[in-house]
């Protein structure tokens, strides 16, 4: 396994018990991203989430160039939190806050 790899199964791991002792899970747990305004990446976020389960607020930067999108939704345990930064780290660009 390469360094990099480790780090971020580390990095993951103490954030996972950091999220199981912060709140009660199942529970509402908010997710912002930063985004360029013009990415097709914005609705690529937004797919990671059913959509009837969640609250979606975008904020446009003063010049417009980025966007921010503050994701609220109900999520079942610290896993399933970490498995949509998983994902959103993939995606080239691509902000979590």
């Amino acid at each position: 396994m390469l360094k990099n790899d480790t780090s971020s199964e580390e990095f993951y791991l103490k954030f996972s018990e950091q999220l199981a002792e912060s709140q009660a899970w199942p529970g509402i747990y908010m997710f912002k991203f930063v985004v360029k305004s013009e990415s097709s990446h914005l609705e690529t976020l937004k797919a990671l989430f059913d959509s009837d389960r969640t609250d979606f607020s975008e904020k446009l930067s003063s010049k417009k160039t980025f966007t921010s999108l503050t994701i609220k939704v109900r999520m079942d345990s610290p896993e399933q939190v970490i498995s949509i930064y998983k994902k959103s780290s993939t995606l080239e660009g691509v902000m979590a806050l």
